[in-house]
């Protein structure tokens, strides 16, 4: 623990076995530990005493851990509140966070979680020279957008949402195709104080060039042929709400200058008009590019990638977070089957393992869709995994799997199929992946150094 004056750590917890444990745990020179078994005698402590840190759980009585936390920021706000729960959901982590807490950890990583995590926490005690920010009244979470995901990974990128929706500024949300980024768009929206007005979504790569600039400013009638009335564009229906630009990394230069003067000034001006029009609006952005990449071959506009870039969200793969799949494979089973009022349907263990282990290049896009072809083809109430439609080889690009399958198709039946990639297969998908290393021995299901021996032996 931090060497400073004493500092005092509450536990908070109905399971007096844990209180225990924790207690021994966490203990250090310097640190005063006290214990309370309900939300209630807790807030009792936190009126007489001055408290650094709490460690809470999310199940208490009278009041719940958020509670309890909304009830310790409004009288002690530089209090530092860490929750714990068995199973954290979306809105617990997003709300939370948003609310103040300082982490939101499970039960089950506390033996390796919690000591790191408090010791930090204490540390930015000593640090910090003024209290915190006052936390985000909690809102109600009926309605809200649902983000499926207990990975570590995942609730990290809930707990950036909560921080960066109660501000205004802009977000890039950057992530593989099929990660969720619009459900995460709407969510930094749903939390935010903008939250009364609309989301406007624009796909920046789906409107041809001609047509993108009048979509997102407007024009004026006779401005263009087609244009036969005045209309309004993104940015004025967005006024006071939130506009999402999705796949920015497609949008073209000769609109990215135009998007970077709304951003630095908020004005803009419809196609075929003189008159300069203002509007209030949160952007959030998306794409799977990067944009560091096109910033140097030219295709981005430096200037504007850092007026996006204030705050990025990076939503990992589905590949990087496996404990993941089983919770959203059986979502979507749920989903789909009640709404086509299908016989419950249930995936059996092996079907599960088998989600589980696939490398799912479409990610979370690919896995509801695997999910409804199962559903719509299933001979019986419960799935196997010859009922659940995989690529024959997980893992692979599937314009880059076929060349693989082409090429070990035509071997030999007696050559060594090392040999034979070296020569052909490994060749081609290097050619596939545009001379890429990395993408072409993740097709063949080798490491760089390994792909680099076959396809230059040693002598």
């Amino acid at each position: 623990m931090p060497d400073s004056e004493e500092e005092t750590l509450l536990l908070v917890d109905p399971d007096l076995d844990f209180l225990d444990w924790a207690t021994k745990h966490l203990a250090a020179k310097g640190l005063r530990i006290l214990r309370c078994d309900d939300a209630g005698k807790a807030i009792k402590v936190i009126e007489k005493t001055k408290v650094h840190v709490v460690v809470s759980a999310v199940l208490l009585q009278p009041f719940d851990g958020l509670d309890l936390l909304g009830r310790i920021k409004a009288q002690s706000p530089d209090t530092l509140v860490i929750l714990t729960t068995g199973f954290p959901t979306t809105g617990q982590i997003i709300e939370a966070t948003q609310k103040g807490a300082h982490d939101v950890l499970k039960k089950e990583s506390l033996s390796f979680e919690l000591r790191p995590v408090v010791e930090s926490a204490l540390q930015t005690v000593e640090d910090r020279s003024e209290a915190e920010e006052p936390a985000l009244q909690m809102p109600s979470s009926d309605g809200r957008v649902k983000i499926i995901g207990v990975s570590r990974a995942l609730q990290d990128v809930f707990k950036l949402v909560g921080r960066v929706a109660r501000s205004d500024a802009p977000v890039l949300i950057s992530g593989e195709s099929g990660t969720g980024k619009e459900l995460v768009a709407k969510a930094v929206h749903e939390y935010s104080p903008r939250k009364q007005q609309e989301m406007i979504t624009i796909n920046c790569g789906a409107i041809p060039e001609n047509l993108l600039e009048s979509e997102l400013f407007g024009h004026e009638k006779g401005s263009f042929t087609g244009a036969i009335a005045r209309r309004a564009g993104r940015f004025e229906q967005a006024d006071g709400g939130t506009l999402f630009l999705d796949e920015i990394g497609d949008m073209p230069l000769s609109i990215q200058v135009k998007l970077l003067r709304v951003l630095q000034d908020g004005t803009f001006s419809r196609v075929g008009s003189n008159d300069t029009l203002k509007t209030d609006v949160r952007i959030v952005a998306a794409t799977h590019k990067n944009l560091s990449t096109e910033v140097t071959t030219g295709r981005f506009r430096e200037d504007l990638y850092y007026r996006l870039n204030v705050v990025e969200l990076r939503i990992p793969p589905l590949r990087e977070r496996p404990e993941d799949i089983p919770l959203l494979a059986e979502y979507f089973l749920q989903k789909i089957t009640r709404k086509n009022g299908m016989a419950r349907i249930r995936f059996s263990s092996e079907a599960t393992a088998s989600l589980s282990n696939h490398h799912w290049p479409g990610n979370v896009r690919e896995l509801e869709n695997t999910v409804a072809r199962a559903c719509a083809l299933a001979s019986s109430q419960i799935l196997l995994p010859a009922d659940i439609p995989l690529a024959s080889v997980p893992g692979r690009n599937t314009e880059l799997s076929r060349g693989l399958d082409q090429v070990i198709n035509a071997a030999p039946a007696d050559a060594p199929l090392l040999s034979w990639l070296s020569r052909q297969v490994a060749g081609r998908l290097l050619e596939r992946a545009g001379g890429d290393m990395k993408e072409a021995a993740g097709a063949l299901g080798v490491e760089i150094a390994d792909l680099k021996t076959i396809l230059v032996p040693k002598p």
